[in-house]
């Protein structure tokens, strides 16, 4: 099986992707970690990256790619990323939302990257518009747009546990021979 596990920054999804990885004994790739290796690799930060990669649309693609080439390729995988559900497309069994409220998440961000709150909502709201802005313009993707995910969680709600539960007891009572169809994602150019 392979589940993506999708959100904004600070959504918890390398968290459950994680932990939900642990549980199956599934392999766990993480876009986030990628996308920082590769920041940390031009000496600059997970916002500066984003930032050139308005002006160099490689950076994303290339990422985009490997996301959609490993999503082809595994299976018993739990792919992470922002945009995992949509570069999973049709590959995935089953895709997984997370989201919690800015303040949550930049609260996160603050405390995982030992930086003020302020600087991290404002880099985390900056991060956002930049992000949806790029998606739409590459691959006609509105990151707001949920009618691909088979389940939405608000993990300001629960605590890493209890979202795991929830996810687990998704993944625990599906029955392929029961399922009716997954959402179609379709309009999307993977143009890479």
């Amino acid at each position: 099986m392979l589940i993506t596990v999708s959100g904004p920054a600070g959504s918890g999804k390398s968290t459950l992707a994680g932990n939900l990885a642990d549980a199956l004994d599934y392999e766990h790739v993480s876009g986030g970690d990628i996308f920082r290796s590769l920041a940390e690799e031009r000496d600059m930060t997970p916002l500066e990256l984003n930032k050139a990669a308005e002006e160099d649309d490689q950076i994303d693609r290339d990422l985009d790619r490997r996301l959609r080439d490993i999503a082809a390729e595994r299976d018993d995988l739990v792919l992470e990323s922002r945009l995992a559900g949509w570069m999973a497309g049709e590959h995935a069994d089953m895709k997984l939302w997370l989201t919690a409220p800015l303040d949550a998440r930049a609260d996160r961000i603050a405390q995982r990257e030992n930086k003020p709150f302020e600087q991290a909502r404002t880099e985390t709201e900056e991060r956002s518009r930049s992000e949806a802005q790029r998606y739409a313009e590459y691959y006609d993707i509105e990151f707001d747009d949920l009618s691909i995910y088979d389940l939405a969680i608000n993990t300001a709600r629960w605590d890493p546990q209890g979202t795991l539960s929830i996810a687990l007891h998704a993944v625990d009572s599906y029955d392929a021979d029961v399922d009716e169809g997954q959402t179609p994602v379709e309009g999307i150019r993977y143009e890479f």
